[in-house]
């Protein structure tokens, strides 16, 4: 009996050989850059590299102790799963949408470049740990893999982080992605971020603070009274008292935060703040309370407004975001 992965294709990562019934004396050959996998009951047993093998309870140590316990396993053929995995470098292609520290929109695409590094590990975990014995389904698999890793790196950042100091943000998150991958027993060779975007009104706010034409706060402050004011002129029975005091309060003098201005971050996501300000203009944590020595899980409660999702303090009246009133269940 021979056992071998006869011509496998240029982009053929993984092929179970189709017998499971191996008899004892059988020639295994593995060709170069491969690796054949002896897989049984959920587990990677004995791995062989590049040679001609004759199957023996030599050089099957791993797998004839489990045998072992089978009554005449020497005399009849043995059941197993064999998995020939190629050790070549292969290409994917990622693509995903993320979410922001504050919820905004990020679609990142590319491709990346791996090999199989330990291939007991990868049978594990991918082959037989997700039924992947196909190609098309370990790509899947990976693809899946690395999205979801990605996408959980990018929410730890703010919108403006990752347009501004991209190669930082690209720079850690490989290095997730890499100790993940070899966690599957994959080595990434490399990585390559072809493209990262945002919906068209956020990139709108990117621009305006990459020009430096105002600071974060400012153009946060500016959008809030513009949606403050239409929710306002929708509200029936809205009266010019009740706009004209949030406008008061809106308007504000405001000084744009600079490098030489007193800056505090945030607890809740790390982000800069003038030192005076009483929420994070990048999460709503409220430093007030902060600054008050209370702890940061004894802060004033946060919800979600019901408009946008953004998460508020539990106090507001109307959402700093997008001026959904809540005081009124939404009417203003």
């Amino acid at each position: 009996m021979v056992i071998e992965w006869k011509d496998p294709g240029e982009n053929e990562i993984v092929y179970k050989y189709p017998i499971e019934e191996i008899e004892w004396g059988s020639q295994l050959i593995v060709h170069e850059y491969e690796a054949a996998v002896f897989f049984r009951d959920g587990k990677a047993y004995d791995v062989f590299t590049a040679g001609r093998h004759t199957i023996t309870t030599l050089n099957l140590p791993l797998l004839t102790r489990i045998l072992s316990r089978i009554a005449g396993f020497d005399e009849v053929p043995f059941k197993a799963t064999i998995i020939f995995v190629s050790l070549r470098q292969f290409q994917g292609k990622f693509g995903a949408k993320a979410q922001t520290i504050e919820y905004a929109p990020l679609y990142v695409r590319g491709e990346y470049w791996f090999k199989i590094h330990d291939p007991s590990l990868f049978v594990n975990k991918v082959v037989g740990g997700s039924n992947a014995y196909t190609t098309d389904q370990v790509n899947e698999y990976l693809r899946a893999y690395f999205n979801e890793k990605m996408i959980t790196e990018l929410s730890k950042y703010s919108l403006a982080t990752v347009f501004t100091r991209l190669r930082e943000v690209s720079f850690s998150t490989k290095n997730i992605l890499y100790e993940a991958f070899r966690a599957l027993g994959i080595e990434l060779v490399d990585i390559k971020i072809e493209s990262v975007d945002t919906d068209p009104e956020w990139r709108d706010r990117i621009f305006y603070l990459k020009a430096g034409g105002v600071g974060a706060g400012e153009l946060l402050r500016m959008e809030t009274m513009q949606r403050a004011a239409e929710s306002l002129g929708k509200s029936e029975g809205a009266g010019l008292g009740a706009g004209f005091v949030l406008m008061q309060g809106l308007t504000q003098p405001y000084t744009p935060m600079t490098p030489q201005t007193p800056q505090v971050l945030c607890p809740k996501c790390g982000s800069a703040n003038p030192v005076n300000a009483n929420f994070c203009s990048y999460c709503g944590f409220n430093l007030r309370e902060y600054r008050a020595g209370l702890a940061p899980n004894q802060a004033t409660e946060m919800i979600r407004c019901p408009n946008c999702n953004t998460s508020i303090p539990k106090t507001s009246k109307f959402c700093p975001n997008c001026g959904y009133n809540l005081s009124q269940g939404g009417s203003g």
